[in-house]
Order: structure tokens, then C-alpha cells, then sequence
């Protein structure tokens, strides 16, 4: 297949996932359906980063407030989650994607911490995308545990209080050795990041898409893109 090329290509790509449940509910379906048609979206957008050429997907697909939806909708959520970490699990080898989680994995059930590592570690050598699931992820918690362990790093002799920078958080993040966004995507129509990699979005575009995450597409994603490519970044510095 013949790659898109854009004028613009993002590195990094982050989208919030937003409108599963209003996308189901509007077509009068079991908040489920939405949950089952957003899956098939995330395998739209692997194979379009694939072909547009994008190193890196980060998706936001279980946040550390999500544990406060209805118990009968967190269960389902693991259970697909569960049951499309171990489905797509060959042809990500095959296609040369990474696979990597973000987030407290070890506050997760255990059968989805098993396949998460698993996943892992048979994508591990693999290069052509680093595919990113966000799993009980929060940025503020994110930067509590990157304190945390600056602080004992600092008391165990480690770690000079003056070496702490930018970088040192950066280094301590979940995210750490990747690019931070170029561009972030959130579908639903909101305009907000909603606690997802506030550190890593200082920089990044942002552009807002008024469609449900269940009708994203390719071309939703070529079009971000386009506009990303429209963008003049000048991070701070003047025109």
C-alpha cells in the first residue's frame, strides 16, 4: 500500500475517545453497542496511522475517573477490553505495531494486567507504530506518582534536588522516551482534555471534532492532520 503523505506529518498523535454512550443512545441501542462500535473505530485508526505514516497513537481508553460509571458498565468495559487485547493480539505482531500501556496497570484485574504485559512483550522489537493504550490513566495522578518516586529517589541518595528539571519529570512520566503530541484529537464535541497527559499537551494542537467516536474514520483522521499541517507551531517563541 502507498503511504499518504501530508506537508505536515504530526509524530505524535493523542485522542480522547469521547461519545461511545451518546452515539448508542441516540440510535436508541444499549450504551454496549457504542462501547462494541468504538472498538472498531480504534481499528480504523491503527491501520490509518499505519498508512499515513504516524509513529505514535496514544488513545485514551479508560480513565482513573471512570471507575464511577455503574459497576454493570465498568464490568463490560473490562470484558471487551479483555476479550480485543487478546484478538488483535497476532495481527499487531504481524503489522509491526508496539504495544505499550499507560496508567496504574497494577491497580487493574489481574486478566487484563496478564494480556496488557503479554501484548507487551510479543510487540516489544516491533517499530513501525507505538500503539498506546491509556488503562486507568489520570495526568494529575500520573504527575503524583512522577513526584513520588523523585522524592524517594531524593531521600535514598539517588537523586540531587538540583538535578530536578523538566527532563527529570519527563523521565519519571509514563510516557517517558516518546515525543509528546504534535496533535490532540478529542471526538464528542466537548473541548477540554479531561486529565489526559496534561504534561505532555503543553504544546500540542488541538482540534475538536463535533462526531461520536464510533464514526471516526480515516478521513476524520486526514482531515486533523490537514489542519495540524495549517498550524503555525512557534512554542512560546515569537512569529
Amino acid at each position: 500500500m502507498t503511504q499518504t503523505s501530508f506537508e505536515k506529518t504530526p509524530r505524535h498523535v493523542a485522542i480522547v475517545m469521547d461519545g461511545n454512550r451518546r452515539w448508542a443512545k441516540a440510535r436508541f441501542l444499549p450504551k454496549f453497542e457504542g462501547h462494541r462500535q468504538g472498538v472498531k473505530a480504534v481499528r480504523r485508526t491503527v491501520e490509518a496511522c499505519l498508512d499515513f505514516g504516524i509513529p505514535v497513537l496514544t488513545l485514551y481508553t479508560f480513565s482513573a475517573e471512570n471507575w464511577n460509571r455503574p459497576q454493570e458498565e465498568v464490568s463490560a468495559l473490562m470484558n471487551l477490553l479483555a476479550i480485543h487485547l487478546r484478538k488483535e493480539m497476532d495481527e499487531l505482531v504481524k503489522e509491526g505495531v508496539r504495544f505499550q500501556a499507560l496508567g496504574r496497570i497494577a491497580r487493574l484485574p489481574q486478566n487484563i494486567q496478564d494480556l496488557v504485559r503479554e501484548l507487551e512483550q510479543q510487540t516489544s522489537h516491533n517499530s513501525r507504530l507505538l500503539f498506546n493504550l491509556a488503562l486507568n490513566y489520570g495526568g494529575r495522578q500520573e504527575l503524583v506518582d512522577a513526584a513520588i518516586q523523585i522524592s524517594r529517589e531524593v531521600v535514598g541518595g539517588q537523586l540531587q534536588i538540583d538535578a530536578i528539571d523538566e527532563a527529570a519529570v519527563s523521565q519519571r512520566l509514563t510516557t517517558a522516551g516518546m515525543d509528546d503530541p504534535d496533535l490532540l484529537i478529542r471526538t464528542g464535541g466537548e473541548q477540554r482534555v479531561s486529565n489526559f497527559l496534561l504534561w505532555q499537551l503543553a504544546y500540542s494542537e488541538m482540534v475538536f471534532l463535533p462526531i461520536f467516536w464510533p464514526e471516526f474514520d480515516a478521513n476524520h483522521l486526514r482531515k486533523a492532520i490537514e489542519e495540524f499541517g495549517r498550524r503555525e507551531r512557534r512554542f512560546g517563541a515569537s512569529a
